[in-house]
């Protein structure tokens, strides 16, 4: 893939990395292949750590790896579970960690793992590994390494990363891959619905469709939204954050296999999470940022894939929308949804007419035609 090509050679050289391209795109494999090569040695470690967000994604981190057949070990630690199976992986001596920033912490806290030895670092999904939220738990654990190499990698890099690139990592190499293999294939449009008919709108296209995932913005609105599905007869099963790890694994796993066809999510489903079925993703509610967006609909459409992803919108919506937009979200076409829902196709409607521009006053005199008359406004008690 274009971004392991681009990539590899100056990792395999010792080069800090910024990573920048689309989900589905095999970054995963571009900063994991170099751990393999370079660390094919035994030694004393953990030589690598790499930092994700989710528990999902270190999940999924560690499939890779393991799939990749490396001689070295692994050690996963993430929340949410109990410590002892996370514990005696430790004590095997890893090296490679991966992890989630408190479960790390925590880890360091009870003298089970240092990073004193980690000699490549990688932040996945790394423009929301420096956000304010994860910012002060990264932080600390960069200060526990000593100046490895490290690569940031993520499907969009805000403009305020630059700060955090110019703080930690050394001449970096920029490896910028568009997204011409993946967007084409995705159609992403938008769904004018009236805010009542919403549910019984989702309902429609999910009796159309199966391996779609529904993004809301809260964990007790995605909570609330998958028991109303399961109430209309669909396989929905829920994920986010205040669910126990074991109930997360068993949501993921009946996804995954197709026994249910509807996952219900916040965006801790967002990022990194590949599975290969997804053929619809529905924005039912609104993200906070236009960078959300990008990773809401890049479950769909992966590795040349086509898919295809539905943004609601309200009146309601109207203002965040906008907002949206100027964040840089796409200006969307809009889709015909009532064919949508009557006979599963999908057209879009013809976009509005722009708004005819104001002619000036002269150049309608110049053009023969007269000038709109002005009208002094009278003071109040002056005679007419």
């Amino acid at each position: 893939m274009p971004v392991q090509s681009d990539s590899i050679p100056s990792l395999l050289a010792g080069r800090d990395a910024v990573i920048e391209a689309p989900t589905g795109s095999g970054k995963t494999l571009a900063f994991l292949l170099p751990i393999v090569e370079r660390h094919a040695q035994p030694a004393p470690g953990p030589r690598a750590l790499v930092v994700t967000p989710v528990r999902e994604l270190a999940m999924q981190v560690d499939v890779v790896y393991r799939g990749l057949g490396a001689a070295g070990r692994i050690a996963t630690l993430y929340g949410g579970v109990g410590y002892g199976a996370q514990t005696a992986a430790l004590r095997q001596r890893p090296d490679l960690v991966v992890g989630t920033p408190g479960r790390l912490l925590d880890m360091i806290e009870r003298g089970l793992l240092t990073l004193a030895r980690v000699r490549y670092l990688v932040l996945d999904e790394a423009d929301e590994m420096l956000d304010s939220g994860f910012a002060p738990a990264v932080e600390r654990l960069l200060a526990m390494t000593q100046s490895p190499q490290t690569v940031l990698a993520s499907a969009t890099m805000p403009d305020w990363v630059a700060a955090m690139i110019a703080k930690h990592l050394v001449d970096p190499v920029r490896v910028r891959v568009a997204g011409q293999a993946s967007e084409p294939r995705l159609e992403h449009a938008l769904a004018r619905v009236e805010r009542e008919a919403k549910l019984s709108t989702l309902s429609r296209l999910l009796r159309q469709n199966r391996g779609v995932i529904v993004f809301g913005r809260t964990k007790h609105g995605v909570r609330k939204l998958a028991t109303a599905l399961r109430r209309l007869q669909h396989d929905a099963v829920e994920l986010q954050g205040n669910m126990s790890q074991s109930a997360r694994d068993r949501a993921m796993a009946q996804f995954r296999s197709g026994q249910s066809g509807v996952l219900v999510a916040t965006n801790v489903a967002a990022r990194g999470l590949d599975i290969s079925h997804v053929g619809l993703v529905v924005n039912y509610e609104l993200p906070e940022t236009a960078e959300s967006l990008t990773h809401r609909v890049g479950r769909t459409a992966r590795m040349g894939n086509e898919g295809r992803a539905l943004t609601f919108l309200t009146a309601d919506d109207a203002v965040a929308w906008r907002r949206l937009r100027g964040q840089g979200a796409p200006d969307l076409p809009e889709v015909d949804l009532g064919r949508l829902l009557s006979a599963g196709e999908w057209r879009y409607l013809p976009a509005p007419a722009a708004p005819a521009a104001r002619v000036p006053a002269a150049a309608r005199v110049a053009a023969g035609r007269p000038a709109r008359p002005r009208y002094r406004r009278r003071r109040p008690g002056r005679a007419a």
